[in-house]
């Protein structure tokens, strides 16, 4: 019989208990909390859809008067289902679990033999070893119903009128495409994907069995592939759909001004779009961000003739768009904008410095009423501003030097209708907060520009300043790689080439082991009593962003005091000093409060020194980014959040770079005992990922 293969099981049954007798009216048990495979009961209409035979609970109850001292309630379950077959005759089946004590779960696994496809009822009582409760179906109840599905949905069919499967190079980074999932089978419910393996997400039909769609933007023109698999009311998923496209690579800006015309000029040309027509205060042939891929820019005076201006818009700003620019304001206290579109009523965007007389100055991007702010302004620095609106999900974002600032704000879009300015804003009485400063490279994207692209569009490329390897010696100086300033050697430094050839310790037991150098074919040697090399000028430029790097190697059992790797003098102290500190076993990066002699110093990065780095030495980078007023400390390429500090007003340093010693109370002092190599000098912050090629012989590639 069907019920002879099924197996009955309670959580937490025990063996049945004796009968006693009563000795007061005895109340039926009760059933409560019924459950398709954990679910709640289904009825009516509406059965549940199993992907196979589920298990069927229920919580029985019993009045607590029924308990007789001692001896608690023991109740049993009888769980029923039936079904029609084909030809109309019902089949019924019941299945009794074990007693067990009162308000515990019975539960009964339906056996596999039960048919597919077919609407299965179910109910449940509850029996106390007297007497037995209501059937749950009874009113006000409903029996509970469940079909058991036995067949998988069909693999979805994927489409894409932007992005058709396998052609090349359609659509674009940075477009959106719609993507239409469709299963043939009629009872899905879902669509489970993924893109390129990454996180998986979930899309619901509008319909039962209906398709479908999303929206997705690529990031790269590298291929594509977007994963699908449907899931049917019963939980049975689908085989998986593999689609595969091919997006172009990013589309060039609709319009472009590079702003860098000849001085004199009276329009700005235009690489997409129209040329612009600049006011009698605009001036061409200005100074350019150095390591931006600019040659030079224009200085707008701030005056009502400086700005430049298109008859027709840069940009649908009714879509998705993006537009961005270098600047330099010249002030940092009035309110200027950037740029803006023209409406009939008003101004569709604009970028902007804003200046409220009691807060900070940040920059803008607004569209509409909406308005995002963020970022620190400071007059004469160079600063790449991007503001993107993404129609897909309404929000506007503000990109400063590549950095997301401020927080997104939720817009509308605004569709452009007049003129595009670049220096002023169209106001209830005309052109107002005008720009006093430098542009350059002013675009506007049809589309939306990727995190990759906002990264590159700000990026300065570093300049290498000086290279020093220590390699030889020369008159009391070692030279610079390329020919540029030498370091002069004090007494007490000295050029180590590595081991004497003429004396080998494994022919000559009277032969001392000696090192090889730490970096190519010699390093400097410092005594630590007053050794050092100096440059006769500044290494880099400490108001701008710049990167040093050193490998520096310190005996531990002699490092018995705070001692410096590298510094570089500001007016009245140094403006920073590398060193390693004993008693914190870290290297440190130190800087004074203020620029005054006798100045309390301030440890304002620190990386721990990890064990065993003495013998091979340590690769040492700071690097100062001025547009994000960060200044970071690596050590063999790592660094973390306690060697990141924020540097709000740059440093001055005008004195000469320093190897080996840093200035003290004192005077001169922390004098370093031990051995530098590769000191390399940038203008220009280094990325993470070329920090790495420090210390190397060779210089990283900066492409």
């Amino acid at each position: 019989m069907l019920g002879s293969c099924l197996a009955a099981v309670v959580a937490g049954a025990v063996a049945p208990g004796t009968a006693y007798a009563a000795e007061q009216a005895n109340l039926p048990p009760a059933v409560q909390d019924l459950q398709t495979e954990f679910e709640d009961c289904a009825s009516g209409d509406e059965p549940a859809y199993v992907g196979s035979p589920p298990v069927l609970t229920a919580r029985l109850t019993d009045p607590a008067e029924d308990d007789r001292a001692g001896y608690p309630e023991r109740v049993t379950a009888e769980f029923e289902i039936w079904w029609s077959d084909p030809d109309g005759t019902e089949q019924r089946r019941s299945f009794t679990t074990q007693p067990t004590y009162v308000d515990r779960v019975h539960r009964i696994t339906v056996p596999s033999d039960i048919p597919a496809d077919t609407a299965i009822s179910w109910h449940v009582r509850a029996n106390d070893g007297v007497v037995n409760s209501a059937w749950s179906s009874e009113a006000p109840g409903a029996a509970c119903r469940f079909v058991h599905d036995d067949e998988s949905p069909a693999a979805p069919v994927v489409s894409s009128p932007e992005y058709p499967e396998e052609t090349w190079w359609t659509g674009g980074v940075g477009v959106y495409g719609s993507f239409t999932m469709d299963s043939p089978s009629a009872d899905v419910v879902e669509y489970r994907y993924t893109f390129l393996g990454g996180t998986q997400r979930t899309v619901r039909p509008a319909e039962l069995g209906g398709p479908a769609t999303i929206r997705f933007v690529p990031l790269s023109n590298a291929p594509q592939r977007l994963s699908v698999q449907a899931r049917d009311r019963s939980g049975r998923m689908s085989g998986r759909t593999d689609y595969t496209f091919y997006p172009k690579a990013a589309s060039a800006p609709v319009s472009r001004w590079k702003l860098d015309d000849e001085a004199g000029s009276a329009t700005a040309a235009a690489e997409g779009g129209e040329a612009a027509r600049a006011g009698s205060g605009v001036t061409f042939g200005g100074p350019a961000p150095s390591g931006a891929p600019l040659t030079s820019t224009a200085t707008l005076d701030g005056s009502r003739h400086g700005f430049l201006t298109t008859d027709a818009p840069a940009v649908d700003s009714g879509r998705t768009f993006a537009v961005g620019a270098w600047v330099r304001p010249a002030e940092d206290d009035r309110p200027m904008t950037v740029l803006s579109q023209d409406t009939a009523s008003g101004t569709a965007y604009a970028l902007a410095l804003e200046a409220p007389g009691d807060a900070a100055a940040s920059w803008s991007f607004a569209l509409g009423d909406a308005k995002v702010t963020g970022g620190a302004p400071e007059a004469g620095e160079w600063a790449y501003l991007l503001g993107v609106y993404d129609t897909e999900t309404g929000y506007a974002q503000l990109f400063v030097n590549g950095h997301e600032v401020g927080t997104k704000a939720e817009a509308a879009p605004v569709r452009a209708d007049g003129a595009f300015q670049i220096g002023r804003i169209h106001g209830t009485h005309g052109y107002r907060q005008r720009w006093h400063g430098d542009i350059g490279d002013v675009r506007a994207y049809d589309r939306l520009v990727v995190p990759q692209e906002v990264t590159e569009l700000a990026h300065r490329k570093p300049n290498l300043l000086g290279h020093w390897s220590f390699s030889t010696t020369d008159d009391g100086t070692t030279p610079e790689n390329e020919g540029g300033s030498p370091l002069r050697l004090a007494a007490g430094a000295s050029i180590y080439r590595g081991p004497d050839d003429s004396c080998i310790p494994e022919l000559d037991p009277d032969c001392p082991w000696q090192p090889y150098p730490l970096v190519g074919d010699g390093h400097l040697a410092l005594d630590g009593a007053g050794g050092h090399a100096v440059l006769d000028t500044p290494a880099v430029d400490t108001g701008d962003s710049f990167t040093l790097g050193v490998v520096a190697r310190i005996e531990e059992d002699e490092a018995t005091r705070p001692m410096t790797v590298l510094s570089q003098a500001g007016e009245h102290t140094d403006a920073f000093k590398l060193r390693y500190d004993p008693a914190e076993f870290a290297w440190q990066l130190v800087m004074p409060e203020r620029d005054e002699a006798g100045a309390p110093e301030k440890v304002v990065s620190q990386v721990t020194r990890p064990d065993g780095s003495s013998g091979h030495g340590t690769r040492l980078a700071v690097v100062y980014d001025d547009a994000t007023d960060t200044v970071k400390l690596f050590a063999d390429g790592y660094t973390n959040a306690d060697a990141t500090a924020h540097v709000r007003d740059g440093w001055t340093s005008t004195g000469p770079l320093q190897v080996g010693r840093a200035r003290t109370a004192d005077g001169w002092g922390e004098y370093l005992k031990g051995e530098v190599d590769e000191v390399q000098a940038y203008a220009g912050a280094l990325r993470d990922d070329d920090v790495l090629g420090l210390g190397w012989e060779t210089d990283p590639c900066l492409c």
